[in-house]
């Protein structure tokens, strides 16, 4: 059975893509759980415009990522944290917190799931943050200080 994902399946294939699975697997599973659609010619037009719009709408995320990236090249951020006296935080520095003070501090409005780190910072000091989303990558520099 042909079917258009209507989500990013894993092992199988991308959203608005048409993809020939069996017919217990499409209907037993992907179309009760809403990640497809049976294939047919409305179906396909459908998700042909929405390939071409979800298409220009990464080319478009991708040069206002580039352009928040060079911003905060150029800015300071700094983030100021509870830490012992050896430099150790009290609480980790994640992305949320990242996402808050280059908000506050760069004017600098970064969507959520862009910042890539391994783990969260845990100390005191001067680290870089990489970035990136689909094909943009990019890292700025942030600052940890104890209060």
């Amino acid at each position: 059975m042909k079917v258009i994902l209507t989500k990013d399946v894993k092992g199988m294939g991308r959203a608005h893509a048409e993809v020939e699975v069996s017919d217990g697997y499409a209907l037993n599973f992907l179309i009760p759980k809403k990640l497809a659609v049976p294939a047919t010619k409305v179906a396909l037009k459908e998700a042909e415009v929405r390939r071409t719009q979800a298409m220009q709408r990464s080319a478009v995320d991708a040069a206002l990522l580039s352009q928040s990236i060079e911003a905060l090249a150029d800015a300071h951020i700094t983030i100021t944290v509870k830490a012992n006296e050896k430099g150790h935080l009290y609480d980790a520095v994640g992305e949320p917190e990242i996402l808050k003070a280059t908000k506050e501090q760069a004017k600098v409005e970064l969507p959520e799931g862009v910042i890539k780190l391994e783990r969260p910072f845990k100390e005191v000091g001067t680290f870089d943050v990489p970035v990136s989303s689909a094909e943009t990558f990019g890292k700025f520099s942030i600052t940890i200080q104890a209060e």
